[in-house]
């Protein structure tokens, strides 16, 4: 788990929960369809798997 990944904002955190609003932010995704690369590692998957249902992800 070395690599990087893509990860894109495809669904709007509106109506999500604040927690789950909270960790979209801390990903780095502010707005619907923009993307970063973020480090493959632990602490970044568990944020991803929090919000699964409003992100896209890609292995670089």
């Amino acid at each position: 788990m070395a690599g990087k990944l893509k990860v894109t904002l495809v669904k709007s955190p509106i109506g999500a929960i604040p927690k789950q609003r909270a960790t979209v932010e801390a990903l780095g995704l502010r707005k619907m369809h923009k993307t970063v690369e973020l480090p493959d590692n632990d602490a970044v998957r568990g944020m991803i798997w929090h919000v699964r249902h409003l992100v896209k992800v890609e292995e670089i």
